[in-house]
Parts: structure tokens; sequence; C-alpha cells
């Protein structure tokens, strides 16, 4: 068996090294939720000297709000926001001599995009006017993992090791007090249930279908680092390969 274990960068919370010993797959922050231009090339640069596969993180322009509050936008709107994150990750990618691996969606466009079609197309698009062979992470079953399957890219399916799943499958938002799980031997257990079972326990109670590719890890969470080497340690010792996905 193998999984991916990504994990949101560049983004100023100051362990990024530690976690990238620790990850496959690192989703950069393009400068609209955190991060500018030199960090950007810089968490490339960090990636790349640890085997690393990077992304793009593009975001709603809410520096204010870190990304995570939800705004009124188009469609037109979003695929501008992210071909224009996107195409600037792509080319500092290249000036680092690194080849973009895929594009994860950051906090609310994330979230928005998940359960609205309209702007899952937009993100698809905008994706596929910089790289058509990138891989886009989104949650299986969901808006955004449609659009790229029906508009030609290749999804991975993302699930989340730190976060609280409600029944429906969305995550319990961050203004509740269980959005986060803290203990991170839970976590490893949780994660291993996901990957050989499909299933997770919901906050109500009930069992939930998943299907993990890719398993994110916050970078910006309290104890992110020992969250991280507790996961991966346990999911080599149950013989699982940590390895990032590979364009088709």
């Amino acid at each position: 068996m193998k999984v991916d274990l990504n994990s949101d960068l560049g983004e100023g919370a100051g362990h990024d090294d530690e976690i990238l010993s620790l990850v496959s797959s690192a989703n950069i922050a393009c400068g609209f939720h955190a991060g500018n231009p030199a960090s950007i090339f810089n968490s490339i640069r960090a990636a790349k000297e640890k085997g690393v596969a990077v992304g793009a993180h593009p975001s709603l322009d809410d520096r204010k709000d870190f990304g995570r509050t939800e705004m009124q936008v188009s469609a037109a709107e979003v695929y501008a926001l992210v071909a224009y994150q996107v195409g600037a990750f792509n080319a500092l990618c290249a000036a680092a001599g690194v080849d973009m691996n895929h594009v994860k969606p950051h906090g609310a466009l994330y979230n928005m995009a998940v359960r609205d079609r309209e702007l899952s197309d937009a993100i698809a698009h905008g994706v596929l006017a910089v790289d058509t062979r990138a891989i886009l992470f989104a949650p299986a079953g969901t808006e955004l993992f449609r659009a790229a399957q029906e508009l030609g890219l290749q999804p991975a399916a993302e699930v989340f090791a730190d976060r609280n799943y409600n029944s429906d499958g969305s995550l319990v938002s961050r203004t509740k007090a269980e959005a986060l799980l803290r203990d991170p031997a839970e976590a490893a257990e949780r994660v291993l249930r996901m990957l050989k079972e499909g299933k997770i326990r919901a906050v109500d109670g009930t069992d939930i279908s998943v299907r993990a590719e890719t398993i994110c890890l916050h970078g910006d969470t309290p104890g992110a680092v020992e969250f991280a080497r507790t996961l991966r340690a346990r999911l080599e010792s149950e013989g699982i390969t940590i390895a990032a996905p590979e364009k088709s």
C-alpha cells in the first residue's frame, strides 16, 4: 500500500524544514493568503533539497483572514485567481529547476469548491491553462473531484489527518471547538482505518466512506511536527510506503 503525506507550507509557521523531512508533498502558499515571491521560491528550493514534490496552494485574495473566510466571488474571478497564482508558482518552479506536481486550493476556496461545481470548473480550467498534467487534490465524491475528472485533470483523493468530519463528509468548521483532532496517536489510527477500511467516524458517531490517496497535515497546527512524525512512523510500521502521487 502507498499513500502521500502532504502539508500546507510557506505560511510562516516556522517549522517547514522539519515538516519537509516527514512529508512527501508540499502545498506552498502562493502569496494571496500567505507568502511572497521570495518565500515561494525558497520553499520550492527547500522541498527540492528534501526530495519532496511541490504543488501550488492558491487562495482567495484574503491575507487578513488567512484565506479562511468564504466570499462572494464569480467563476470568472476564481478562474483568474487560480490561473494567476498557479502560473506564477509554475514559473518559480521552472526557475528552481523543479516540476510542479500538483495544485491544492486553500481554505475557503477549497471548501466552497467541493460543493459548487461552477467554482470547481473555474479552478480546474485555471489549472489546465497552466499545466494540463498537474494533479488536483480534492476529496473523492465532491464537485471539485468530479470537475478534475471530467475536464481532463488527474485528481488525487484527499483526506485530513488533523480535522474532524461531519456526517455529510464535510470538514467540521474551524469556528467549532471540535474542528481539530489534537491527539497524534488517535489521528494515526483513524488514518489507518481510512486506508484499510475506507471509513472514518464522524463527530455524530456515524461512519462515513472516504478514499485516501493523499493525507493532509496542516503545517500551521500547534504540534504539527510531532503530529507528522507520529503519523509517518505509524504508517511505516504497517508497511505503508509514503510517496507523492505521480503524474500520468
